[in-house]
Order: structure tokens, then sequence, then C-alpha cells
């Protein structure tokens, strides 16, 4: 059984200040031998509320998403696999080719962070694949693994990161926060370097779901998007050359040349692994099964990223939720979505 355990750079100074405190958390932060008694910030049950005003904590308060403000929209197909038909009896795996439209972004709410700026990462990949039944959509990030493993813990993270701003005294809240957190410490300090390309770099879903087969056999999963060009990054000297929004202006040219195509996969659980903590990456040793292929041909029409909305934690026949934090989010989205309009 499974364990259930747009977008200029500006300098002005309040602008600025957000970037850098956003940054800071994914700089490698110097942590002191200093002996503390507790963790700092309290742990208290949150509402999809409190969850949006602590992202506006961190990262300012403004008319674009909570998180993941900064993004561009892509157009394609998603193609499934026998394989995915074998896990899932969701409509997705037996209709044959779906449109769908995608979504990459840099981490943070504010709209206009540096592409190359530190605390961009981890970048961002969500999908909406139209179906009959109900569009099934699909949230990731560049990174194997959650900070924290609940949303409680998260909103007590982002409060940290609003309080770490520059001419803070050291231990930072964010600083005494990585002290008692080791999980959070390694994301903010292991992020991959700035992508050559939204479209050279993996995605992971780090929340689980339950699939069910026609059989009514049931599997634990994670999803995993892997580029077909494989993986590719800058080095130091290539991000000094690169531009604010690089990474926006590359994808359009890349997918007016080819098409940009992931495959699919689902990470199975085995006995032990936790579905309900995705602070813990399942090892990598963990079967993967192709679920399909996403095939993104064009960009998205103008106005079309601020009326797209994104819910993870949507059921369908044959894919369930499994994390709580799934549900959660489900509820808090809208939140940023209706501040949006």
């Amino acid at each position: 059984m499974i364990h259930s355990a747009n977008f200029c750079v500006t300098s002005r100074p309040k602008r600025l200040s957000r970037i850098l405190a956003a940054a800071a958390i994914t700089l490698s932060i110097a942590l002191s031998a200093r002996p503390q008694s507790a963790p700092p910030g309290s742990l208290h049950p949150q509402t999809p509320e409190d969850l949006v005003a602590a992202l506006h904590a961190a990262f300012g308060q403004h008319h674009a998403r909570a998180v993941h403000a900064k993004g561009i929209l892509l157009e394609g197909v998603f193609k499934p696999s026998e394989e995915g038909k074998a896990l899932s009896r969701a409509p997705i795996f037996a209709s044959g080719t779906l449109p769908l439209i995608a979504r990459f972004s840099d981490f943070t709410g504010i709209p206009d962070i540096p592409d190359t700026a530190t605390g961009a990462n981890p970048r961002g990949f969500a999908i909406k694949i139209r179906a009959n039944g109900g569009d099934v959509d699909v949230v990731t990030h560049s990174f194997n693994g959650f900070p924290v493993a609940s949303s409680d813990e998260f909103a007590v993270f982002l409060r940290a990161i609003a309080a770490s701003g520059p001419g803070v005294p050291h231990p930072t809240p964010i600083e005494q926060f990585l002290d008692h957190n080791p999980t959070a410490k390694q994301f903010v300090t292991s992020q991959k370097p700035p992508p050559v390309s939204y479209a050279t770099i993996g995605y992971f879903g780090v929340n689980a779901f339950k699939f069910t087969n026609e059989a009514g056999r049931s599997t634990f999963v994670r999803y995993r998007f892997v580029p077909r060009t494989g993986e590719h990054y800058l080095s130091p000297q290539d991000v000094q050359a690169k531009g604010p929004n690089y990474l926006l202006e590359e994808l359009p040219r890349r997918v007016a040349e080819a098409p940009v195509v992931f495959d699919w996969y689902a990470q199975l659980a085995e006995q032990g692994d936790a579905t309900d903590n995705p602070s813990i990456a399942w090892p990598e040793s963990r079967k993967q099964v192709l679920l399909g292929t996403l095939t993104l041909t064009r960009t998205a029409g103008v106005g079309t990223d601020s009326q797209t909305l994104f819910l993870p934690g949507t059921a369908h026949p044959g894919i369930e939720p499994a994390d709580p934090m799934l549900t959660l989010r489900n509820d808090a989205y809208p939140i940023s979505f209706n501040e949006r309009q």
C-alpha cells in the first residue's frame, strides 16, 4: 500500500527590491551555526485566500498571476500512447489526437522578472488538454521536488521571503527558515542554470495522482515532461550575454522553424513512496511509462494568457488527485485569476 505520508524591466526602487528579494531565495545562503530553539514562523491551517496573500506578500501586489506571472502560451496537440490507456481509463488516453494549450513561465509573481535572474527558477510548464469530457490541466516545474511538504508550510516559506528584503539583519527570516528546513534549503540552492530555451529543460509534476484503468486497477503516479531536443543550459558567460526577456523572445522563433516536442511520462510509485508529500522525490529507479507526446506548433493569440486558468487538482474518470495540496491549489488559483480580471 502506498504511504500517504508585456514584459519590460524597470529599475524603480520598489520593483528592484522585490526582484532582489525573490532572487535571494535561490542564492546559495551561507548558514551560520547559531543555536535556535524553534523554526521561525508558526504553522496554522491555511485557506486559499491565505496562500494567495502570502504569494503577494513575497512577490508584490499587482494584477497578474500570483506566481509564475511572466510567461508565454503555445498551442499544439496531444497524442496519447497505448501504455497510457493501459494505466488509466481517462478519455484523453483513448480519444486520439487532442488540441492543447501550454504555458511556459518563470518563477515568482513578478511580471517583469528578468529571465536571467536567479529567482526566475524553477521554470514552469502547464498544459491544458481540450477533451470532450472536460479539460485536463497539468502544472509542473523544472525541479524534481517542492521546498515543503504542505500548503501550510509553503505559506510560512513565502512569508519568510517577504520579510527578508534588502537591509534586513542576518539571520534573515528566510535564512532562519532554511536553518530548520534542509529540504527547502536544497530547493533554493540546487536549481539548474538558466536554460537555452523553455523547450530545452525537463519538467516535473511534484504532486501525486491516482490512475485507475478499465479493469479497476489503480496506480499512483507523478508526471514528467522530457524534451525531445534534450536538456541544454547556458554557461555563466552565456547568461551575461542574454537579455532580460531572452526566453520569451527565443521560443516564438524556435516554434516557427520546427515544432517543440515533449514526451509525457508517468513515474510509478512503489511501496513506501509518499503520495502526500511533494518535497520528497521518488527514487529514480521507479518505472516510467510513456503517456503520450505533446507537439507545440504555434504561439497563442494575443490576450489568451490573461484569460487562461489551469486547475491541476480537478478529478477526471481514471485520474484523481492523491496529494491534498492539489485541492488547495484548485481553490487558490481562481482567486488569483479573478484578481487578473
